[in-house]
């Protein structure tokens, strides 16, 4: 379990890194809906070949709504970065694993104490790795209302697409159809932003493509391609790691992502890591470890 829920955040991180890469170069509504789009036809073509269609059930709604809440609050994530420092939003929306641990402990998930001080060591270290920022301008009321909105979110994907399966075949089947809730609600959403700014851009969805036009969204497909396959495999691994063991811990390890992409950064774009992202990355690490000891 602990395995899968590491290659979970693993995952998750790179394609965090491989998105904010793109987002550079093309418009960040364009980079969920894109990836999303392809990940889907790969799942696609695993659902037809596996047979996964007959896994269909009632827990295919936990996928639709998992679907429908992971671009909103995406969107919602993108917005605040917009508004707001990204030093303190970025560390706030680490929050998320809170939701997962929450409903588990409702659902009567007891974690040892060594496991207890472990969530809070590795949590604390979350949220430092996204190098808070504790100066500066003070951060307006619409920013934090979109944060905490898109932590919530994401937090309810991790709770929602845990629920999502019982078997690996209906986990291929979740998956895609929530791949394809992503594309319906991204897609509205890039149409009615394109639509909106299309005077300014010179045609209906201009808005949607890069400087480059189409050829450097072809350009950019195999990045593309990698962030829908990397956040994919990362949530089949993460329900998985529920299945394995609790969710208290799974969702923990699974959330050290932040870690990941300032690592990420540190050694391909040669930035330099904080003090305080240092220590979280530390922090991280040393609640890894109590929680899989525990």
């Amino acid at each position: 379990m602990v395995a899968l829920a590491l290659a979970t955040s693993l995952m998750w991180g790179l394609a965090d890194f491989g998105g904010g890469l793109l987002t550079r170069r093309m418009p960040a509504l364009t980079v969920v809906l894109v990836s999303q789009l392809l990940a889907a036809a790969v799942l696609g073509v695993v659902v037809v070949a596996t047979g996964a269609w007959s896994e269909a059930g009632e827990r295919l709604w936990f996928a639709v709504a998992a679907g429908v809440v992971g671009p909103i609050a995406m969107l919602c994530f993108y917005r605040a970065l917009a508004l707001g420092p990204m030093g303190v939003v970025s560390p706030l929306v680490a929050t998320a694993v809170a939701v997962p641990i929450g409903v588990a402990l409702v659902m009567g998930e007891r974690p040892g104490a060594v496991q207890y001080t472990g969530i809070l060591v590795a949590f604390a270290g979350i949220v430092l790795a996204g190098g808070p920022q504790l100066r500066g301008a003070p951060v307006q009321r619409r920013t934090l209302s979109h944060t905490m909105f898109a932590a919530l979110g994401f937090g309810a994907v991790l709770a929602l697409i845990a629920e999502a399966s019982t078997t690996v075949n209906g986990l291929f089947l979740a998956l895609f159809v929530q791949r394809v809730c992503n594309v319906a609600v991204g897609g509205a959403a890039l149409y009615a932003a394109a639509r909106r700014d299309r005077e300014r851009a010179g045609g209906r969805f201009a808005a949607a493509l890069p400087a480059g036009g189409p050829q450097a969204l072809a350009a950019a497909l195999p990045a593309l391609t990698f962030v829908g396959l990397a956040d994919v495999a990362a949530n089949a691994t993460y329900a998985l790691a529920t299945r394995i063991g609790p969710v208290t811990v799974a969702a923990v390890l699974a959330s050290l992502y932040p870690v990941v992409t300032a690592l990420a950064a540190r050694g391909m774009l040669r930035e330099r890591l904080r003090a305080v992202q240092a220590a979280g990355a530390g922090l991280a690490m040393a609640g890894t470890l109590l929680l899989a000891s525990g």
